[in-house]
């Protein structure tokens, strides 16, 4: 599974939610290279990921690659940022995707609409059936969504979603119906990592 694989299923999904509808398309900017290591078992060597601004922390495997998409919408430019893991020999990649909203909007959005509209997306936008939902709480209280779907391609997403303090976060694991038997404690455990950090 390759990053030009998954950039317009998760592009879509995460700008599109909470209003902001645009089209999927590769990036203009250059992705950023994940540092060679020097062997497969230090690539999948799982590691503490620190958001450049410091506002996440998750655990992910090897160095990740990091895009930044700039999407226009009707509220104006919006950042998309993704970091985006994948373990050598496996249809695996763990996945975190971010938006900021313009500080009107992220003031006086209802964090359900805004979580509801991203799950719309996500299934409207893979073509992706629906398997499973339930409403769940970052580990400093902010309101979140966890949802798993399949589209028709076979690939299974499970997908956290939380809105905080104006931010979209999708914290998703895209695999095959094999793999994800396998790795289901893996995945578990990505999902369980990630930490919302509070502004200062």
């Amino acid at each position: 599974m390759t990053i030009k694989f998954l950039l317009p299923l998760i592009a879509v999904t995460v700008i599109s939610s909470g209003y902001a509808l645009v089209e999927a398309r590769q990036p203009k900017q250059a992705l950023t290279p994940a540092k060679p290591e020097a062997s497969e078992a230090a690539q999948s060597q799982w590691k503490l990921f620190t958001a450049p601004d410091g506002r996440f922390t998750v655990l992910m495997p090897g160095t990740p690659t990091t895009v930044n998409q700039i999407q226009k919408t009707f509220m104006g430019e919006i950042n998309l940022q993704l970091v985006i893991g994948q373990p050598p020999k496996q249809e695996v990649a763990y996945v975190v995707a971010y938006n900021d909203f313009p500080d009107s909007y992220g003031q006086m959005a209802d964090p359900q609409e805004v979580l509801s509209n991203a799950q719309a997306m996500a299934l409207k936008t893979t073509q992706s059936n629906l398997l499973t939902q339930r409403d769940i709480r970052s580990s400093n209280g902010h309101p979140g969504k966890e949802i798993e779907y399949v589209n028709p391609g076979g690939k299974v997403t499970r997908n956290r979603m939380y809105f905080a303090e104006g931010r979209l976060y999708q914290v998703m694991v895209i695999t095959t119906k094999k793999q994800q038997k396998t790795l289901a404690a893996t995945m578990t455990g990505f999902l369980n990592s990630f930490n919302v950090v509070l502004k200062k």
